[in-house]
């Protein structure tokens, strides 16, 4: 049985050494970003006066750093991939919409068909002019970078993805950085994330793009610098500081600068702990059930939204969100999981790992088949 999951759940990595701390830290952004969707959709049944309110509205604040952990892990890939040795630009690009459109495409077919089935929920402008501008504009990833109502709500992130997909190439063709040595780079991209964590600050922007250039300093940092190969107690330490801070800022309702400031030295001191050495840090985040889930996380973040919003739509047909159903937290907490972990298995598996993870599509059936084998078992 395990070994029928790893063939599921297991991706292969070519022209790269594998990471495996970084599939359990995207399982981590991806979980973060689960409690969010699901204590907004379950707060009509908690009552406000119940300390389970307060203390899910700060879980809530914190599973919103999960995005923004993607992020950094993003500027970890793509820089390390870019820099390492130069390459055409047409093909990475390529490479890039592989990986992003398939599985999106699905999910935002079946949003459409939603939403004609289900006009009064759909964020469709009347009038063919305006739909055919709105979809075209959802569909090119434009929501997010700009102000535009996405029509996958998490899809917004994606317009940042590929924002730093097209300006990091640039970036290093320009300023000739693979020439640099690294501790120019690293003195670089400090002044640079300061200039934007400060820049919106003032004027205004995408302050979360400074969480892209945590994911570079940490490739250049620990690629580069001589840091210990057993970070036991060292990265503990840093974990336990990194989640100090974290909670901090959402406690003390830090916002703007200060607060992805924060997020800034939490998530580089987590990730160097994770990707410098084989201690408990890097350990812990190669647990295999937790890597899985960072293995699909891209399918389960596109979908795991819309499964949750029909459990909750069911669920209220029974059970009146009346403010005082703690039974029915609880037990949608335990159920709704399990639930997106499916769904989103069926999505990894007939999308995203034939069409974006395997150079063969044609391999999409035998996938079925063995998911099929599998559920049998």
């Amino acid at each position: 049985m395990i070994e029928k999951l790893k063939g599921i759940y297991e991706i292969g990595h070519t022209g790269h050494t594998t990471l495996y701390a970084m599939e359990g830290l995207r399982g981590l952004a991806v979980f973060l970003v689960f409690l969010v969707h699901y204590l907004t959709l379950s707060e009509p049944w908690i009552s406000k006066t119940a300390n389970l309110h307060y203390y899910a509205s700060i879980v809530r604040s914190i599973g919103n750093i999960g995005v923004d952990l993607f992020f950094v892990l993003s500027g970890y890939l793509i820089y390390g991939s870019l820099i390492r040795k130069e390459g055409r630009f047409i093909p990475y690009l390529h490479r890039r919409i592989e990986r992003i459109y398939p599985t999106f495409t699905a999910v935002f077919i079946l949003y459409l068909i939603l939403s004609f089935v289900f006009p009064n929920k759909s964020k469709i402008p009347d009038g063919p002019l305006y739909a055919t501008k709105y979809i075209a504009e959802n569909y090119l990833l434009l929501p997010g970078i700009f102000n535009i109502n996405p029509i996958i709500t998490v899809a917004w992130s994606l317009s940042y993805e590929f924002f730093f997909y097209l300006s990091v190439p640039l970036l290093i063709f320009l300023l000739r950085l693979r020439r640099w040595v690294p501790i120019k780079r690293i003195a670089f991209f400090i002044l640079l994330s300061v200039a934007v964590l400060g820049w919106p600050e003032v004027f205004g922007g995408h302050i979360r793009m400074a969480m892209f250039i945590v994911g570079i300093l940490v490739f250049e940092v620990s690629s580069y610098c001589r840091l210990p190969t057993q970070l036991d107690l060292p990265g503990i330490v840093v974990v336990g500081l990194a989640f100090v801070g974290t909670v901090a800022q959402t406690l003390y309702g830090f916002n703007g600068q200060w607060k992805y400031a924060i997020l800034a030295v939490s998530f580089f001191m987590l990730c160097l702990a994770c990707f410098s050495g084989d201690g408990y840090v890097s350990r812990i985040f190669r647990w295999t059930p937790q890597r899985w889930l960072g293995n699909i996380s891209y399918s389960y973040y596109l979908i795991h939204g819309l499964v949750l919003k029909t459990i909750f739509l069911a669920v209220s047909k029974v059970f009146l969100p009346t403010g005082d159903n703690l039974f029915v937290f609880w037990f949608l907490l335990v159920l709704s999981f399990p639930a997106t972990f499916f769904i989103s298995s069926i999505l990894f598996l007939l999308v995203e790992k034939p069409f974006s993870l395997s150079r063969h599509p044609k391999l999409s059936f035998s996938l079925y088949k063995r998911m099929k084998l599998t559920a049998e078992s």
